[in-house]
């Protein structure tokens, strides 16, 4: 993780420099409140200041992330199925990405079109609360079952997924202990996962990759969860408070369900947000994972997570006529980066 203090005002100085001339951005899209912020529940609380306590480590300016070479936008998603729609999500992905400040990671898989997608899946990021999945996974998998959790377990389970709240996490990390943690990372087959230190979960270091394992995890037969415990794990994430319910849930069919955890922590200057959820409507199942680091602020983490997640729910969905149908949100313009540092430094 590169931090440097200075850096958002240098990013408005570019920002004016690149862009002339006062003009209407795109607002930022609707997020909870920033961190540290008392009382509402979700908010990252006491582990995220914890998470802001460390010191920065020393590294060059951040710069703006390099244009995505069009040679590399074809493979950014692949289809045997479906090639001119992986193709053409390829190439609206690798646009969308084009002048971003945040540094993006993307896993995404639809069995039933064939369709994957993945840019940068084995970069690390700053897990923020979308670790709480893993905890609850992790607690699951040590009762071998749902029906085996106390009602205090359950209480606290329910408030960490739906509200995220950072009290009820910090009571289920310390239960479950990090060897039991561990253990179900190793069964899962999340290896690149790296548990943060202490009572410093969000610290946890994630990578796209891990993330959809975890996903795919919730909505396939496996031997680490049973159909129990899946059903429970899905059913919080579907009931996340409507303040939370933003990310890779932008553009999605009506007629989905979505089942998701965000996490957003300013680190310490610049901030994570990220993006977990699985989407469901009868035996039509797929995931997106959605990672960021280095955004300027909160919202434009967050919209830089909807751009993409609209673009890949959309696809998703087959196409325009298919969302029309299932009356999917429509794509807006495209989130201007350099408009937003603008609107965000003079207005």
């Amino acid at each position: 993780m590169r931090r440097w203090r200075r850096w958002p005002a240098l990013a408005c100085v570019l920002a004016a420099l690149l862009v002339h001339g006062p003009a209407g951005a795109p607002g930022p899209a609707a997020a909870p409140a920033p961190a540290g912020t008392s009382s509402p529940a979700g908010s990252p609380g006491a582990a995220a200041a914890r998470a802001t306590a460390v010191p920065a480590r020393a590294a060059p300016v951040p710069a703006r992330a390099a244009p995505v070479p069009a040679r590399a936008a074809p493979g950014i998603c692949t289809s045997s199925a479906q090639p001119a729609l992986a193709a053409r999500l390829s190439r609206q992905i690798a646009s969308a990405l084009r002048g971003t400040y945040a540094t993006v990671g993307i896993a995404a898989d639809d069995p039933e079109e064939g369709i994957r997608c993945r840019y940068h899946q084995w970069r690390e990021f700053h897990s923020a609360s979308v670790i709480k999945v893993i905890i609850l996974g992790a607690l699951l998998y040590e009762l071998q079952g749902q029906q085996d959790l106390s009602p205090g377990q359950a209480a606290l389970a329910q408030a960490m997924i739906t509200e995220s709240d950072n009290g009820a996490a910090d009571a289920l990390w310390n239960e479950i202990g990090m060897t039991a943690l561990q253990r179900f990372l190793t069964a899962a087959g999340m290896n690149q996962t790296v548990l943060g230190q202490d009572d410093l979960w969000g610290l946890t270091e994630v990578n796209p990759h891990d993330e959809l394992r975890l996903l795919q995890l919730l909505i396939t037969r496996n031997p680490v969860l049973d159909a129990a415990s899946r059903r429970y794990a899905l059913a919080l994430m579907a009931d996340v408070i409507p303040a939370q319910r933003w990310g890779v849930l932008a553009g999605a069919p009506a007629d989905m369900t979505v089942h998701l955890k965000n996490g957003w922590l300013p680190d310490p200057d610049l901030w994570d947000v990220n993006s977990i959820g699985d989407f469901t409507h009868h035996d039509f199942d797929y995931s997106i994972a959605i990672l960021t680091s280095n955004d300027p602020d909160m919202a434009y983490g967050v919209a830089t997570v909807e751009e993409v997640a609209r673009l890949i729910n959309r696809a998703l969905a087959k196409g325009d006529t298919d969302a029309a149908r299932t009356g999917a949100v429509t794509s807006p313009e495209p989130f201007d980066h350099l408009l937003y540092m603008q609107r965000r430094c003079f207005w």
